[in-house]
């Protein structure tokens, strides 16, 4: 009797032993699933927007006042972070974007935009008139490391204008990376 007590403790430890392993292989499987679901969400996170003024054959400015540039006429706009009624870029997850912005102008006046992100200024490109010259382009683009509802736009500066033809002056941005 006391050879099968003795047993029965011995396959109790080893019960108890199989248990514990099992519960944290239990554990690392779950902590795994949740590691492979987070990389997926990552790798299908698409963000990419392309816009242009679309202001027909019209001047864009000048104004009294620093204006945010509405680009009207989408181009593509995966992931929907981009608002083509307020010009505004929001970021919709942490990451790392890309971002440019281009302008054709005339170069008899003054003309300049800024890349702004969460109303600071970031980059800025611009160009001073000249009698002889008749055109300018104009451009300048920044990676920026931004958080969920992070804003990023382009201001037109006080008194300066661009063209507003269709495709000449754009906003353009896409993740590079989440984080």
């Amino acid at each position: 009797m006391c050879d099968v007590l003795e047993q029965i403790g011995a396959l109790k430890e080893k019960l108890d032993s199989v248990e514990t392993r099992l519960a944290d292989s239990e554990t690392k499987l779950a902590d795994s699933e949740t590691q492979i679901q987070e990389l997926k969400n990552k790798e299908s996170t698409k963000v990419l927007f392309s816009a242009a003024s679309g202001g027909g054959d019209a001047n864009i400015g000048p104004f009294n006042t620093d204006t945010t540039l509405v680009f009207r006429k989408v181009i593509t706009n995966i992931g929907d972070a981009y608002i083509p009624f307020t010009g505004i870029f929001t970021a919709p997850v942490a990451g790392v974007y890309y971002f440019t912005m281009f302008y054709h102008a005339g170069g008899r006046h003054d003309t300049g935009l800024n890349l702004v992100k969460n109303n600071e200024d970031i980059v800025k490109t611009n160009d001073h008139p000249s009698d002889d010259d008749r055109a300018d382009n104009g451009g300048n683009a920044a990676f920026l490391q931004l958080q969920p509802r992070d804003t990023v736009f382009v201001r037109l500066a006080a008194s300066l204008y661009v063209w507003g033809t269709d495709y000449h002056t754009t906003f353009s941005g896409f993740l590079v990376t989440p984080l």
